[in-house]
């Protein structure tokens, strides 16, 4: 036997012998399929989520040349990896806004364009030469255009937290 699994059957003798309570623990099979590392979903309204949701709103703002500035408008799925912090991997929609760069407002503030003309995105020759870096992709929408982003960040943990 593995010593991990000595190390368990031996808490699972010493606790079964000790109480009732945690009997519900040694009873619980291990789960070969999750493994430490790999990403797992994670609730798309979850802070973490959408404070990564924002950041790659902002780093696509950063590299645009339109006048208007993008927020995000939906994250369909989310999925966070630990590893020397935490890795946030985003599907999410965004749109344009009525706010223009030169302004500098706060994005929470900002509205979704309601004129058709300037909801919709013309393509662009983006891409990416940081592997974090979010990459945009057109999808359409009935009557509009929408940018939709496959977002990765890392955001390191305070080492109080880790």
């Amino acid at each position: 036997m593995r010593p991990v699994g000595v190390l368990l059957a031996f808490c699972c003798l010493v606790l079964s012998t000790t109480g009732d309570h945690l009997r519900d623990f040694c009873s619980q099979t291990l789960n070969p399929d999750r493994k430490p590392g790999f990403p797992k979903k994670i609730n798309p309204h979850d802070p973490g989520v959408l404070q990564a949701a924002r950041h790659s709103a902002e780093r696509f703002n950063n590299c645009t040349n339109d006048i208007f500035l993008f927020k995000e408008s939906h994250i369909s799925r989310a999925l966070v990896q630990i590893v020397k912090g935490l890795k946030y991997m985003l599907d999410m929609k965004i749109g344009r806004t009525s706010c223009k760069k030169i302004q500098h407002p706060i994005l929470d503030n900002c509205d979704f364009q309601t004129n058709h003309t300037l909801k919709r995105v013309k393509r662009r020759g983006l891409t990416s030469s940081h592997p974090l870096t979010a990459v945009p992709a057109l999808t359409r929408s009935p009557g509009l255009w929408e940018t939709s982003l496959l977002a990765s960040f890392q955001i390191s943990l305070p080492a109080s937290l880790q």
